[in-house]
């Protein structure tokens, strides 16, 4: 049973901390570093407590550099630190690209070098983004849009096929039966209720006889007291009208894929990296600038924006569980988590640079926590748009309205995981 939101039992203080106090949304500024559907490539840490501030200056100091930046920083220019980055992103990107037109036939080899592909991608866009005062800034913008259509060109095809596997995955679980235990027999039915009395029809009429024939769907449809035995009877057509309908999204996905690795415009993406590989146009400010002077306080104004997107979210609502705010299929609701996923990305990468040895925990963990939100979205809409399919079955449709209420519940809890990684915590009292 769904827990109100209201009742003491869960919430921020009990589950949370005390630490966070909503005030006023300003709002989440808009920030397009890539295609949709990039995966959280981050490494988390054992513990979200080891997270330490992505500000490079310490609590309580003078607000020149920390420690932290301070060795990887400290007597460079903002120029070499930038070039030395994006040198080795742009390298890895190349990398990538050659492992893909040598991987063939080879599907597995062939994906791995995507991802790879839009790995160095996203951190080429990123930094471009948060860097761009010091960047010459018509042809950053310029890359950054071109990265952004690629990835996006060739993140959809393995997006299709994640989709896929996990909504097999949780009809599977919603309809497997191994891990329960056997449903007691219901009164009444005997071997005369097993058998019953069989119309002409041949539908039975024993009070406790089950439906059989095309009268299964629409006694479901109309309240059949075996919700398990209703949902077991759409599952499998649920599951191919599925199947068929995502095969088909990845197979033109793929076909799209393969069409603009071929495009001039690819081509000419190449070309820009294989530039930027040997000379980053840098402005000329960034090669008199300190490295510690101009670079920390852009990647703080990136951390900034986050910090104002995630104030804007519904956060002490989501820190009671079950609280059923995510249920609703509103895509309203689901766009400003999803553009704090990228400001966390920003920010992230946004370290790397300023910090590349002291990794951000909590910033993993978030991404990791919004990333599942992001999947679980799109899932539950898959299988709101398949519901929408004509004349599908009443069995069917009950099927798919069920595995859209689950992915909506991983929302849910996606957004609980969320709100325990960012809010701070405080020990627990003792009488």
């Amino acid at each position: 049973m769904a827990q109100r939101h209201d009742q003491p039992t869960g919430g921020p203080a009990g589950l949370l901390g005390t630490g966070y106090e909503p005030g006023p949304a300003r709002g989440a500024r808009s920030a397009v570093v890539d295609g949709p559907y990039g995966a959280d490539d981050g490494t988390p840490g054992p513990d979200a407590a080891a997270y330490r501030p992505l500000t490079s200056h310490g609590p309580g100091d003078d607000g020149g550099p920390g420690t932290e930046t301070g060795a990887v920083l400290a007597g460079r220019t903002a120029e070499e630190v930038l070039a030395g980055y994006l040198h080795q992103q742009s390298a890895d990107f190349l990398r990538s690209l050659r492992l893909h037109r040598e991987s063939g036939s080879d599907a597995e080899g062939a994906g791995e070098a995507a991802r790879q592909l839009r790995r160095a991608a996203r951190r080429i866009s990123a930094t471009l983004h948060t860097f761009r005062p010091l960047t010459d800034e018509d042809w950053a913008d310029q890359l950054r849009s071109e990265l952004g259509w690629l990835s996006g060109a060739l993140a959809r095809e393995q997006a299709c096929a994640s989709r896929r596997e996990r909504l097999m995955a949780a009809l599977q679980r919603l309809t497997g039966r191994g891990d329960r235990p056997e449903r007691p027999e219901r009164p009444g039915r005997g071997e005369r209720g097993k058998r019953g009395d069989r119309t002409a029809t041949g539908t039975a009429t024993g009070p406790g006889a089950p439906a059989t024939g095309p009268s299964a769907a629409s006694s479901a449809a109309a309240g059949d007291p075996d919700p398990d035995g209703a949902l077991s009877a759409g599952a499998a057509r649920a599951g191919a009208l599925l199947d068929r309908q995502l095969t088909l999204a990845r197979t033109r996905a793929h076909s799209a894929a393969l069409q603009a690795l071929g495009s001039a415009r690819f081509h000419a993406v190449a070309d820009s990296v294989a530039v930027l590989a040997s000379e980053a146009p840098l402005s000329g400010a960034a090669g008199e600038l300190p490295a510690a002077e101009a670079l920390p306080p852009l990647a703080e104004q990136a951390h900034r924006q986050l910090t104002e997107a995630v104030a804007a979210l519904p956060l002490s609502r989501a820190g009671y569980p079950y609280n059923a705010a995510a249920l609703a299929a509103d895509q309203r609701q689901d766009t400003p988590w999803h553009q704090v996923r990228v400001l966390v990305r920003l920010s992230r990468y946004a370290r790397e640079v300023t910090a590349p040895e002291c990794a951000d925990f909590r910033l993993a963990e978030a991404g990791r926590a919004l990333a599942w939100h992001r999947d679980a979205s799109e899932a539950a809409a898959a299988a709101a748009a398949a519901a929408r399919t004509p004349r599908i079955a009443p069995a069917t449709a009950y099927a798919l309205g069920v595995l859209h209420a689950d992915q909506r519940h991983e929302v849910e809890a996606a957004r609980f995981a969320f709100g325990r990684v960012w809010l701070p915590r405080t020990p627990e009292r003792r009488g």
